[in-house]
């Protein structure tokens, strides 16, 4: 179990944050820009100092007399603006973390980037980057994944795509991961609990529902919408006013 217990006096308000994590669960912390999510990952990375207490699998990274420095901290970390080193390939970006080169082949064939593990980053997506990003926050097989706002820059059918194989993989190195995120579909998809913050607080949790499907809008007319979900399209009745490349959450039920 993970136990995360702080306070950190900030600009405006106090971050007050105190919750709990079991091993390979998928949080995400949701709540209005400023409302301190990105400032929570950074103490539970150790980036920035806090006091109270972070207990990660009976291991002290914070206490009142203990601080063990990020490098020390077990963790992976996916930024929203990727934090490539330029000079270096997509393969050296991730072996950066961790010098098994099988295990970076194998997370890059993964997401289907192999073919491009000698690209430099100025030739790689902006979704492509972020899988190299991934794979690098994952080499390591840390024991908590933070990721913070990774998708907010991309557009939404990358968004899909990338959503999936970041819970593809999670599952399976059962990887405890903390999500934060903007994006109602983006928790919905991925999460189990969320956390809505306002002003360093957190008000309420929620259980997520995990009975619904994302889908991408390809084509809109008077008679029906066009989804695309995964390798399959579907159409349904359109009821609302929908833009090409819109996310859309939804429910499926089968009689």
């Amino acid at each position: 179990m993970i136990k995360i217990d702080f306070t950190k006096e900030l600009e405006s308000f106090n971050l007050d944050i105190n919750f709990t994590i079991q091993k390979g669960e998928f949080i995400a912390i949701s709540g209005d820009s400023g409302s301190g999510k990105s400032t929570t990952l950074r103490v539970i990375a150790g980036l920035e100092e806090a006091k109270g207490e972070i207990e990660v699998f009976s291991k002290m990274w914070l206490s009142n007399k203990s601080f063990v420095p990020p490098q020390k901290r077990d963790i992976g970390f996916v930024f929203q603006n990727y934090s490539l080193f330029e000079n270096m390939s997509a393969i050296d970006n991730i072996l950066y973390a961790s010098n098994d080169i099988e295990f970076a082949k194998y997370l890059l064939d993964s997401v289907n980037l192999y073919n491009k593990k000698d690209t430099l980053p100025k030739n790689l997506s902006g979704g492509e980057q972020q899988r190299v990003a991934l794979c690098r926050a994952l080499i390591s097989k840390p024991q908590l994944l933070l990721l913070d706002e990774p998708l907010s820059s991309l557009d939404s059918k990358i968004k899909i795509s990338l959503q999936e194989e970041i819970k593809k993989l999670t599952k399976e190195f059962n990887t405890t991961t903390i999500l934060v995120s903007h994006s109602n579909a983006e928790i919905q998809n991925l999460a189990s609990r969320v956390f809505k913050m306002h002003k360093g607080q957190i008000l309420e949790q929620e259980i997520v529902q995990q009975d619904s499907l994302i889908g991408t809008i390809l084509e809109v007319n008077s008679d029906f919408t066009k989804i695309i979900v995964g390798d399959n399209v579907i159409k349904t009745a359109t009821k609302r006013d929908f833009a090409i490349g819109d996310s859309v959450l939804f429910d499926i039920i089968i009689s």
